[in-house]
């Protein structure tokens, strides 16, 4: 069942075009992952579909709702995790999420249940009383996730999940979007810089350069139609786009990290 589409969505500000005729479609329950080279015009898509931002042209739905005159039904049932850091720093992991839970209108005898829940869902249980400025890069991502999804959203909107984490983080935090998919059917759309992850991660990838789609499909039938066995993703970018792939500890850091890649996506 499709849970996303778009038809011929288009953006425009002011001469350029930054989504230009895009036509997507997502499976229920599938991660999808949406690449391109900055400028592509990835972030400016998750932000029509989130209802953040109006589209100038073409329609787009979610969960079955029109983005423009159902946006209020879209935000019941979704999650969006975006680039810049979006947990208080001056806050505990416990409280950032106790926030998020009133402001979910959880009601008040479920809320320490599923604030607790969802910390160790993510792995954050020992971290739930530290103040968020303490966090690791890693960490602070799954506290954003656990924020994103603790309405239990059925579709979740990640915009550069992993930029600035170390291998490691960047496993960890792949280990819980995959347990997202597989315990709970959460439909994912995630747009990414690093290859590995979406081939690792998405059972189909659409590439945009310059606002367009240039290719869609799954990860093997994407390196199918550039070459051989031994083609990998990043060889796949770089036909279809033209260009090089360009990628990026404590809150600070990681603040810093996406503000530098929001400004230029």
């Amino acid at each position: 069942m499709k849970i996303i589409e778009t038809n011929f969505l288009t953006k425009r500000f002011g001469k350029l075009v930054a989504v230009d005729r895009l036509s997507i479609d997502v499976e229920q329950g599938e991660i999808f992952g949406l690449v391109g080279p900055n400028g592509a015009g990835k972030t400016t898509v998750i932000k029509i579909l989130t209802t953040s931002l109006p589209a100038t042209s073409g329609k787009a739905s979610v969960g079955g709702f029109d983005v423009v005159h159902q946006g209020g039904k879209v935000r019941q049932i979704i999650g969006y995790v975006p680039q810049l850091v979006s947990a208080d720093g001056s806050l505990s992991g416990y409280e950032n999420l106790l926030i998020f839970a009133k402001l979910y209108n959880i009601p008040r005898d479920e809320r320490k249940e599923r604030v607790m829940a969802a910390l160790e869902f993510m792995g954050l249980s020992d971290a739930a009383n530290k103040l968020v400025r303490n966090y690791s890069g890693g960490m602070i991502r799954r506290l954003e996730i656990a924020l994103a999804v603790l309405h239990r959203p059925r579709i979740l909107f990640l915009d550069e999940p992993t930029v600035g984490l170390d291998p490691v983080a960047r496993k960890a935090v792949w280990e819980h979007v995959e347990r997202l998919r597989n315990d709970y059917d959460t439909t994912i759309f995630l747009t990414t810089h690093y290859m590995e992850e979406a081939n690792m991660l998405c059972r189909r990838v659409a590439i945009m350069d310059l606002g367009k789609m240039a290719a869609v499909g799954t990860p093997t039938e994407l390196k199918a139609s550039v070459g051989g066995v031994a083609t990998t993703l990043d060889d796949v970018f770089v036909h279809y786009t033209g260009h090089e792939i360009e990628t990026g500890g404590t809150l600070r850091e990681t603040a810093r990290t996406r503000r530098v890649a929001r400004r230029v996506a």
